[in-house]
């Protein structure tokens, strides 16, 4: 099946590059304008410049707004930056406010202010309510094409505004109610003023029981809530519960994408996301910081093993087990750390969540530590017939499992208290450090073995 939509796909690229070389606009737009508006965006990221720059000629500025919404938000400045200016302003003002809001975001402020100007004056009013929201707010992310239901009216009213306003409207099948003074009072559904009677109030059927996020909450935070409760769209509201703006669910979706891959590239150890289009010097400037202070963490582990050269002159069969115990302090390290870390970020913790979460990973980390150390007791024993090095090692490695296990659940635990992002705790963070406290466990141990293994 997958091999059958690739070659669909490779079909209708060669079919829209045909038409686009032989220059044959009625077929280019019969083909192109057929397809779903993802599959569009697929066909057009694939284009060369040049026949990128036909597309533009060929279609109108409606047409190139429904591609734009679901070109990867990560590459579609570029192709913003290459449109003629004034068709660029078109664009923008054609698309849905925050999605357009999503991109001039990312902009050149300079190129932002030079659109907006162009711009009609009415869509470039509607971009600029929201462009002065905090990023990663629900601010940032709602839109105002969206329509406002009054109490007061009858559903035959507002039946017909519904009409005269769904085609501009984000989504209509929960619509927002308002009072005199703008508040949000209840939400009704289409299905709900579908089944009223005509001459029925709005403040009778709707539902005053309507759950809304605050417009400078996090945008993380109001995805829990759209997930928690299933809806298909969030009003926003002001401290004063005034309606805003509606987030809708195809815009939790591009933050749940958002935010997964800003954690990854945290546990990464990389401070921002890279992206595909970045070149060498823009990814090194992003993972170097990080690089950066973990070299001299890992001079500092170095320097902990010159503390402990007198041992390794009288025992040097310690050096063999040293990246073993070090790698899986490591790696249980960040497993503990993956674990908490989405725990956090999922919400599925709460006060006694955590404790639960320190506890059972200690418990985790003593039941695997006792584990793989027994079995590394037997091997290191059956391998260097010592019985002392057998056991040192095998010590070293269950203390060692219990305390990475213990750091990894609790490091993010700490820092999300303080309101910093646990995600900032990276896997090579906590890493560096196990490597630390496992050179530690592993050398004091062998200090308290010495005259044993000596013998």
């Amino acid at each position: 099946m997958e091999n059958i939509e690739v070659q669909d796909k490779e079909q209708q690229l060669a079919k829209v590059e045909e038409t686009l070389l032989n220059e044959q606009i009625d077929q280019f737009r019969a083909e192109f304008l057929e397809m779903h508006p993802y599959d569009q965006a697929e066909v057009f990221e694939s284009l060369s410049e040049e026949l990128r720059y036909r597309t533009y000629t060929y279609l109108s500025p409606e047409e190139v707004a429904d591609v734009m919404e679901n070109v990867d938000i990560e590459v579609v400045e570029n192709y913003f930056i290459e449109m003629n200016s004034i068709f660029a302003a078109k664009v923008f003002a054609e698309m849905s406010t925050d999605d357009a809001v999503d991109i001039l975001n990312i902009l050149d402020k300079n190129k932002v202010a030079s659109f907006l100007t162009i711009m009609d004056k009415e869509a470039a009013a509607e971009i600029k309510e929201l462009l002065h929201y905090e990023e990663k707010t629900a601010g940032s992310i709602m839109t105002n094409e969206f329509v406002v239901i009054h109490a007061g009216q009858t559903v035959k009213e507002a039946m017909r505004q519904l009409r005269k306003e769904a085609p501009e409207a984000e989504t209509i099948y929960y619509n927002y109610v308002v009072d005199n003074q703008k508040r949000l009072v209840g939400v009704i559904s289409l299905r709900d003023l579908i089944v009223a009677e005509g001459d029925w109030l709005i403040a009778d059927v709707m539902s005053d029981r309507v759950v809304s996020v605050d417009v400078g909450e996090d945008q993380e935070e109001v995805a829990h809530r759209m997930r928690d409760y299933d809806f298909l769209a969030l009003p926003v509201v002001d401290f004063q519960n005034h309606l805003l703006g509606i987030i809708t669910v195809d815009d939790i979706m591009d933050v749940m994408e958002e935010e997964a891959s800003d954690d990854y590239s945290k546990l990464a150890g990389i401070s921002d996301t890279e992206r595909p289009d970045d070149s060498a010097f823009s990814s090194a400037k992003k993972r170097l910081p990080w690089l950066i202070i973990l070299s001299f963490l890992g001079m500092l582990t170095a320097s902990l093993i010159g503390q402990f050269e007198a041992t390794l002159d009288e025992v040097a069969v310690l050096a063999i087990f040293i990246p073993l115990i070090a790698g899986m302090a490591g790696n249980t390290g960040t497993q503990a750390l993956a674990v908490a870390v989405r725990g956090i970020a999922t919400g599925d913790y709460g006060k006694e969540g955590k404790w639960k979460l320190v506890i059972r990973e200690a418990c985790t980390g003593l039941i695997t530590g006792t584990c793989c150390g027994i079995i590394i007791t037997l091997v290191v024993f059956l391998w260097k017939n010592s019985f002392a090095l057998g056991l040192l090692v095998g010590i070293s490695i269950m203390a060692t499992l219990v305390i990475a296990t213990l750091a990894g659940s609790i490091v993010p635990l700490i820092m999300h208290r303080f309101k910093i992002d646990p995600a900032v705790a990276s896997g090579p963070f906590i890493t560096t450090i196990n490597d630390i406290i496992s050179i530690l466990i592993y050398f004091g141990m062998a200090s308290v073995f010495m005259d044993v293994l000596l013998k």
